[in-house]
């Protein structure tokens, strides 16, 4: 099995470039780069169905371009990487000691509550 993603129209055999979401509030069909995820409510579009979309009447097609920096990872990516790998090393804190022996006794309990004396 492929894993790429075909074009959500029927017949069409080509692979997905753009993803169509709808935005019903704002009337706005929304074309933009091939989504990460295959979603339910939206479409997995190819090159030549992105090209001839439009929308009904009284509502606006949002086309976002694809930016071509933004295909591998950001600098902010690999700094995000290298503060992970800088926290997974670092030494584990010191274990925090326990609290000191009770010198009271038990007299009674209410729920989870003890009552001790002070001997």
């Amino acid at each position: 099995m492929s894993s790429a993603r075909r074009c959500s129209r029927t017949a069409c055999g080509r692979n997905a470039s753009t993803t169509l979401t709808y935005v019903y509030a704002d009337q706005t069909a929304v074309l933009g780069p091939l989504a990460t995820y295959a979603e339910p409510h939206a479409y997995d579009l190819c090159d030549a169905h992105s090209e001839r979309l439009s929308a009904p009447r009284g509502w606006e097609v949002l086309r976002l371009s694809q930016d071509p920096a933004a295909q591998g990872p950001t600098s902010d990516d690999l700094l995000a990487l290298a503060d992970a790998v800088r926290e997974a090393a670092r030494p584990a804190p010191a274990e925090i000691p326990g609290p000191a022996a009770e010198t009271g006794r038990e007299v009674t309990r209410r729920g989870h509550l003890r009552v001790l004396t002070s001997d």
